[in-house]
């Protein structure tokens, strides 16, 4: 029986360290070697873990310790690095930062969760000595740390370096295991939501580079050995999905172009094993979409491509008659400000699909960030009321029509900002459209529902 026991997690002492480009170096170079690598990435996040995806020509699945018990993240996590040499899980903001003073949904508490050896990755500007304090204070923070060694990033010089090394070998016992140099630029270009999507930007050759300084700079036989080291994996977990795949009962489109592509991989392996077919489409894309029974539009960069949806009319006036005719459709923070009536941004207003009265702002700040709670408050085909959804938003625009608080709604948030008024989740017949976003293993039923609804639709009942 296979078990994933080689295994790493990147970490960072904060976010913008450079752990995500040292990830996606070690990840390069790795499959470049020919190892198969499984890649991970914790916490809610789509463009990291797809860039994580090209580095390792793997697909990436997120672990999150907010929406997932123990028993989950290492089922997630044990069926997806079946068949790989190695695991590597990139960490999200600083090591030790979680919900809460107690440090709960950290990185180094999803370490414990999978015992996977630290690699600690630490900005070295304008430090010397000081680093070796720092790691010896991680080193000895929490019980049950397996800190394994640390890549020091943004070095300056040889001196710096040798400064660097020495201060690590006279006040610890934490092996360095590479040194990079201070980039001129970030090999892959940034915007408001982070690294630009792989979408618009060819990539490939940027992540040989970073395997290359890599190849350079890092100990890779280290590091390798540091993976190797992890402890047993222990009893095989229980699948990711009990029982056998239904058989098939509906078509759902999902929109995936350059425009919406945030999807979780397991939100669609839960339709398909829920007996959903799935047929891929695009906004973008004149071409007349084929039949389907329901509709998931995902998250992404609308407001990039504002000019190009918008134009798009065949498209978006056969996506208004699919919510008018009461096709099962969802539709998660881009989904929901293509399905709104206007789409604002750069002083320029662009018509939308139209199904909600509603105006979406592009905002030069974020409006939404962090896990969600929410609390359904009416019967959909998606979720019956009372559901406790957790989620996470991540949105630069706003919703500023006076018209919100007249339509009816899904969602009364706990936590979080959702679309207006402390609301979300906005139904029109049977479409659900608003800033959360969930993952299917964190709400369970949502799959099964939808296909549900599809395949009532498919067969002309009511759903």
């Amino acid at each position: 029986m296979f078990n994933p026991d080689p295994r790493i997690l990147l970490a960072g002492l904060s976010g913008g360290t450079g752990k995500t480009i040292v990830s996606l170096a070690c990840a390069r170079a790795f499959s470049r070697a020919g190892r198969v690598v499984a890649p991970f990435k914790k916490g809610p996040d789509y463009i990291d873990a797809q860039w994580l995806s090209l580095a390792a020509s793997r697909p990436c699945s997120n672990l999150d310790p907010y929406f997932h018990s123990r028993d989950v993240i290492r089922s997630v996590f044990h069926h997806k690095s079946i068949g790989a040499d190695l695991s590597l899980i990139e960490g999200n903001r600083g090591l030790f930062d979680g919900m809460d003073e107690h440090g709960s949904c950290s990185s180094a508490e999803l370490a414990r969760m999978l015992d996977a050896p630290v690699i600690l990755a630490i900005d070295c500007t304008k430090m010397t000595r000081t680093v070796a304090a720092v790691v010896q204070g991680c080193a000895g923070f929490e019980p049950g740390l397996n800190l394994a060694g640390v890549i020091l990033n943004r070095t300056a010089g040889e001196r710096h370096r040798s400064v660097l090394r020495r201060s690590m070998e006279t006040h610890t016992d934490i092996p360095v295991l590479g040194m990079l140099p201070k980039m001129v630029s970030n090999p892959i270009p940034e915007r408001h939501m982070g690294l630009m999507s792989d979408q618009e930007y060819d990539g490939s050759g940027h992540l040989d580079a970073l395997a290359d300084l890599a190849s350079e700079w890092l100990d890779l036989e280290g590091i390798e050995r540091a993976a190797l080291a992890a402890p047993d994996f222990g009893p095989t977990p229980p699948p990711i999905f009990p029982g056998e795949p239904a058989a098939r009962k509906a078509r759902i489109g999902y929109v995936h172009d350059a425009a919406l592509w945030f999807y979780y991989p397991e939100n669609l392996e839960a339709l398909e094993h829920a007996g959903a077919e799935l047929v891929r489409l695009s906004l973008l894309d004149p071409e007349p979409w084929p039949e389907v029974d329901g509709l998931y539009l995902g998250g992404g960069f609308p407001e990039v491509f504002a000019e190009r949806i918008s134009a798009n009319r065949s498209v978006l006036d056969h996506l208004r008659a699919l919510a008018e005719s009461g096709l099962p459709i969802y539709a998660e923070c881009g989904g929901f400000m293509v399905l709104c009536e206007r789409l604002e941004i750069d002083n320029a207003s662009h018509a939308m699909a139209g199904v909600f009265p509603l105006t979406t702002t592009f905002c030069p700040r974020p409006q939404g960030l962090g896990y969600t709670e929410a609390e359904v408050v009416a019967d959909t085909v998606f979720f019956p009321a009372g559901t406790r959804v957790l989620g996470h938003e991540f949105h630069y625009s706003t919703c500023v029509s006076e018209r919100a608080g007249e339509l009816e709604h899904g969602l009364r948030m706990v936590r979080g900002q959702g679309s207006a008024l402390g609301r979300d989740g906005f139904l029109h017949r049977n479409t659900w459209a608003g800033y959360n976003h969930i993952h299917a293993l964190a709400v369970p039923g949502w799959a099964e529902r939808f296909v549900t609804a599809a395949a009532a639709r498919a067969t002309g009942a009511r759903p």
